[in-house]
Parts: C-alpha cells; sequence; structure tokens
C-alpha cells in the first residue's frame, strides 16, 4: 500500500535498505539510579512505556529537531520538525497516503489577511497536534490504533512543541534587552544613542511553564496563599486507576490496552479532578507522572474554621487508616484493601522497590496505636488499632498496620487511591510545597556500545557517556499537548512589583534608539507607582497595604492603572528581591527591620524576649 500510494516512499531511501547495506554499530541505553540525586526526580520508571530523553533538557544553542534526509539519488538534505514533510517522513504507517503535517502560517478559518493586534491568527503547533489527535467518527482513526507507535508519536509531537517555544524565545532574546529607567538616561547622558550597548539580554521568562523562574514563583506564590489563609489541613494524593469503568468500557469496546491510550487517561482523570475540585474552595495542586504511566496529582487543601482540625477526635473522622469492619461496611472494605493497601516489604518482601538500605522508605509498616497524636515535628501516627481485621494478600495476613491513610467517603465516590494525610504543622509545610513544585521527571542515563566477543554470544556494552536526562513520558506528553494546568491554585495570586524611584526594569528593541526608549518610559507608569496614583482617587483604599491592594481592586496592565474589583478575590505578594538587586534587596531588609521595631510584622521576638527576661530573674522551684 505504501509503495503504491505514498509518494514519498517512492522519492527517498527506506531505512531498513539502508542499514542492510551499511551494518553499522549497535548501542544500548541503561537507566540507572543512585544516592547522589533526588530520587523524587530521578527515580527509574516502574512501568513499560515509550518516554523520551532530552539530554541537559532543551539547551539554550539548540536549534531543534537534527533532522537529515537521504533520497534514492544519495542526496542529503536538512528540515525542520516544522516541515510540511517531516510527519509522513518520521510516520509512515500513521500517515500512509503521505499527508502533510504541521507547517507554520496555517491561518484560522475565517480570518482575513493582515495583522489584529493582540489576536492570534495562525495555528500553533500544539494547536494542529490536538486537531489530529482528536477521535472522530467518520474517519477511520489509524493514529489511534498504533499504540507504540502512537506513543512514539506524540512524545516526539511534544517535544517539537517545547523546543519551538524556546526557539520563539531565543529568537526574541536577540533583540530585546532590559534596563532601570536611570540607566538609560545616563546613556543618554553619555551620548549612547544605539540601545544595544546597554542593558542586558532577557532571559527564560518565569511564564515558561516548567522552567526554574517557573517553579520558584509557584512555591511562593503557595506560600503567599499560606500567608493568607494559614498552614493548608490536608494533603492528598489521587491516582489514575486503570480500573475505573470508563477505561474498561473503552477496552471492551476498541480492544487497546488503556496503557497504549494516553489520550483517553488524561482526559478521564482531567474530569475527575475537575469533579474533586469542585467540592473544595481553597485549594492547589501539582500533575505528575513519575515514570509510572499513569498521572497523579498532589493537593494541598485549607478548611474553614467550623471544620479544622483542631483535634486528635476531629482528625479521626476525616481520616481513617484502618481496615473496616467486612460484615457492616463490605464495599468500603473491597475498596480498602483493593487501593489502599501498601505493598508488601520489610521482611515479608525484601526486594520490594520501596526497600532502601534495608528499611521501608514509607516506613511501613506502621506500629499499632490506640489513638492518633504527633511527633515533635507534627508528623501524625493514626489510630491504628489491633482489631483483628485482616486481609489475605499472596497467602500474608494484612493487618491495619499495612493500610494507607484514607478518607472513606472520597474513597468510595472515586474508587482510586486517595491518600489522605494531615498537615496542618509549620515543620512540614515549607518540604510539601516544594515537594509539589519540585519540576518535571529526569533520568540518569548510559550509552554502550554492544559487540560479541570472539565466536561466543556473550554481549559486551562498554559505557560511553553519562547523561543527565530530562525523562519526558506519554502521560505528560498528553496532558501538556490538551493544555490542561499542570499547576493550579485558588484564590489567585497577584504578584506585586516595585522599585526605587527612577529604576523601575524597561524592556526595549535593540534596534532602538536611546532617547526614544527614555522619553517613551519616563513618564510611564508602573504596578507600584499606580497604586500610589490610584489611592489619590479611592480613599476607600488607603486603610490598605500594597499586598492587601488586589483583594479589592484590579491591575490592568494595558492601561497601567488600579480599578475597584467588581467580582472574584486575588492575594498579594511582592516579588522575592534577589540579592544581586543591590540597593532594592537592602532597603527591602532595613524596611522589614523598621516594621518590625514599629510592631507592624508579627513575629517571636516579644515572646522570646520575655522567656529571655524570666530566665535571667526568675528563682528555681
Amino acid at each position: 500500500m505504501i509503495d503504491t500510494h505514498n509518494v514519498i516512499a517512492q522519492s527517498f531511501r527506506r531505512v531498513r535498505e539502508f542499514y542492510q547495506y551499511h551494518p553499522s554499530e549497535i548501542f544500548s541505553l541503561k537507566l540507572y539510579s543512585h544516592r547522589k540525586v533526588d530520587r523524587r526526580n530521578y527515580n527509574t520508571p516502574s512501568c513499560d512505556e515509550v518516554a523520551a530523553l532530552i539530554v541537559e533538557d532543551f539547551d539554550s544553542s539548540d536549534h531543534g529537531h537534527d533532522i537529515i534526509v537521504r533520497s534514492t539519488a544519495s542526496q542529503l538534505q536538512r528540515i525542520y520538525e516544522t516541515h510540511a514533510l517531516y510527519w509522513p517522513l518520521q510516520y509512515p504507517l500513521l500517515f500512509p497516503y503521505g499527508e502533510d503535517g504541521y507547517q507554520l502560517n496555517i491561518r484560522y478559518r475565517g480570518q482575513q489577511e493582515g495583522y489584529v493586534p493582540g489576536r492570534r491568527t495562525r495555528v500553533s503547533h500544539r494547536e494542529f497536534i490536538c486537531f489530529r489527535l482528536q477521535i472522530r467518527e467518520q474517519e477511520d482513526g489509524i493514529i489511534h490504533k498504533c499504540r507504540r507507535l502512537f506513543q512514539q508519536f506524540f512524545v516526539d509531537c511534544f517535544t517539537m512543541i517545547e523546543s519551538q517555544r524556546l526557539y520563539e524565545i531565543r529568537m526574541k532574546q536577540s533583540t530585546i534587552r532590559g534596563e532601570v529607567l536611570q540607566g538609560i538616561k545616563e546613556a543618554m547622558r553619555r551620548g549612547d544613542d544605539e540601545a544595544s550597548s546597554i542593558g542586558t539580554r532577557v532571559i527564560l521568562p518565569s511564564s515558561f511553564t516548567g522552567g526554574r523562574r517557573y517553579m520558584f514563583n509557584r512555591c511562593q506564590d503557595a506560600m503567599a496563599i499560606c500567608k493568607h489563609f494559614g498552614y493548608p489541613d490536608l494533603f492528598l494524593t489521587i491516582t489514575c486507576n486503570p480500573n475505573w469503568s470508563e477505561f474498561q468500557r473503552f477496552t471492551e469496546r476498541e480492544q487497546i490496552p488503556i496503557a497504549d491510550r494516553p489520550d483517553i487517561s488524561c482526559r478521564v482523570f482531567h474530569a475527575k479532578l475537575k469533579c474533586l475540585l469542585s467540592d473544595h474552595k481553597e485549594d492547589m495542586y501539582t500533575i505528575e507522572c513519575q515514570k509510572r504511566g499513569l498521572p497523579h496529582a498532589h493537593m494541598l487543601l485549607w478548611l474553614n474554621g467550623e471544620s479544622n482540625l483542631q483535634s486528635v477526635e476531629t482528625v479521626d473522622e476525616f481520616i481513617c487508616a484502618e481496615l473496616p469492619n467486612p460484615q457492616k461496611f463490605p464495599s468500603l472494605y473491597n475498596v480498602v484493601t483493593k487501593y489502599m493497601i501498601h505493598g508488601l516489604c520489610d521482611l515479608l518482601r525484601p526486594s520490594s522497590p520501596c526497600m532502601k538500605d534495608g528499611k521501608c522508605s514509607k516506613f511501613y509498616p506502621k506500629r499499632f496505636v490506640d489513638q492518633t497524636s504527633f511527633d515533635e515535628d507534627g508528623y501524625p501516627f493514626y489510630r491504628r488499632r489491633n482489631m483483628g481485621v485482616t486481609v489475605k494478600i499472596n497467602n500474608v495476613d494484612i493487618d491495619n498496620r499495612f493500610v494507607v491513610p484514607y478518607n472513606p467517603l472520597l474513597l468510595m465516590k472515586y474508587q482510586a487511591h486517595i491518600n489522605f494525610e494531615f498537615c496542618n504543622k509549620s515543620n512540614v509545610i515549607k518540604y510539601l510545597f516544594k515537594y509539589i513544585n519540585k519540576g518535571p521527571d529526569r533520568v540518569t542515563a548510559t550509552v554502550g556500545e554492544t559487540y560479541n566477543v570472539g565466536e561466543s554470544s556473550q554481549v559486551v556494552d562498554e559505557i560511553k557517556q553519562y547523561y543527565d536526562c530530562r525523562y519526558l513520558s506519554p502521560s505528560e506528553s498528553m496532558w501538556r499537548i490538551f493544555a490542561y494546568d499542570i499547576h493550579h491554585r485558588w484564590p489567585s495570586v497577584q504578584r506585586l512589583t516595585f522599585h526605587l524611584p527612577n529604576q523601575q526594569h524597561v524592556v526595549f528593541d535593540d534596534a532602538d534608539i536611546t532617547t526614544h526608549v527614555y522619553l517613551r518610559n519616563k513618564d510611564l507608569l508602573m504596578m507600584f507607582t499606580a497604586w500610589m496614583m490610584v489611592n489619590r482617587r479611592f480613599p476607600d483604599g488607603r486603610s490598605l497595604t500594597y499586598v492587601e491592594y488586589p483583594g479589592k481592586f484590579v491591575y490592568c496592565s494595558n492601561s497601567r492603572e488600579w480599578k475597584p474589583r467588581q467580582r472574584g478575590f486575588s492575594i498579594g505578594r511582592l516579588s522575592f528581591p534577589h540579592p544581586a538587586a543591590g540597593e532594592l534587596f537592602y532597603m527591602r531588609m532595613l524596611l522589614n527591620e523598621a516594621c518590625s521595631a514599629m510592631g507592624f510584622l508579627i513575629d517571636d521576638k516579644e515572646y522570646v524576649s520575655a522567656i529571655k527576661e524570666v530566665v535571667e530573674v526568675a528563682f528555681a522551684a
């Protein structure tokens, strides 16, 4: 069929024919796990899946995929991933008729010629791929039936999307510069007319999903929510269940394992996650895959004042770590024993994946406890009574010591592994915030040359080089292609910028004239100065601090002004000044100390001083 109908196959050499006449070396790829790196990011895969390994992530010097094709006349030609023929060349089984793939400048249907400010008129790479991945009854859908090749295709597609985004940022960085207004003014005095001679290049923006600045800001936003509402009460982890009824019906109808259809698993999990979020108001979550095949979400939840877990009794009402009575609650017993039992480990199974240095990394089996309590660091010891209720797994009787904490209501509703933990203690908050914002999966890999020794069949792998790689799984690729949120929080957090007089940061083009840049920005209001101006118009806002202002007012970036908020709510957070900011950083430190001395900030200094005073003057009993 391909030979008959695919014109591209007739024009280019087949890879199989090339390697038959030009045998080459055989290489092997191995993944390693060691203790010198963060195992939360560098853990080895625990499932069989197709994945992309991106060496050193998307490097700044990278210019996309290095794709070279050889024609039947042995002529070489380099093409980019945005070339219309890349898809039919790379995946002839998915596009047997040589259909065109994505190419630049595809217009939206009904769009007229010409540039429209503030509106995209052309289809993005992600939108085109998402369009091709949709299920249509009138089409055969050969792409969705290719299983492993389907996984390889959309993982490759997302690497193209990500590399193209970074390429666009890199191209803009070559022409965009940034400098404070005072620096531009001093350049004018020196007679520097060319804007390219001042300022610095603009680095990777914090809006790029997964970047270091993106993750840092997400962690700071989480701390701002914590500062406003207090410590979160619950830490929840929900994992996609491959045995959900939606998946079973799909598998029976299509005869394709759900592991080979991450598009279906991501859609169903996203729908259930939205349903779970609808039951809560103040929350934040992070989506992960962690090389386990199916996605899962980490969530932090805040309870209102009436439902706060202030006592051991209320903790026991929300969280259970015991097997239910199989006679009184048979359905709950079946669900708990199916999803909420920690696997056999310790002496029962020393080779379990959770075993590190001869001990379970999750500290199972737990000890029997008659009443819930907390240790000095705030970690809970849930009630696990020895009531004689067990479940037999691999001919071993498992009791309450192996039960993962859960909430019965959520467990029965969603029929999945939902770990429910109490976390309203100061010592664990920063750890949880860093955990849910730890960044993308990574792996350590080696490439070795495989060859036979003499006449024997012994195979030797000679390691060539170690690589630190970004690990891109099918579930993560599909989740990002569908543009689902990787991080979610409610309420939103408004990052508030501030600066010293004439020290506001100005962004300008490399080809600009210095005088034009200065005149264009010298009277322009910034977020900080606009806040000062708006207090003249609205007396109600004068009683609010800068951080409290987003709760009552909203900042319009287009008009550069604050307006009274009509609906919704937002939390303000001052941007973090880096020590390299110099005067701004030191001024912030001085202001904090001054506010603390005047009693405007709440801290423990007063209590510490009182304790020291008592120690100095009090007598021993």
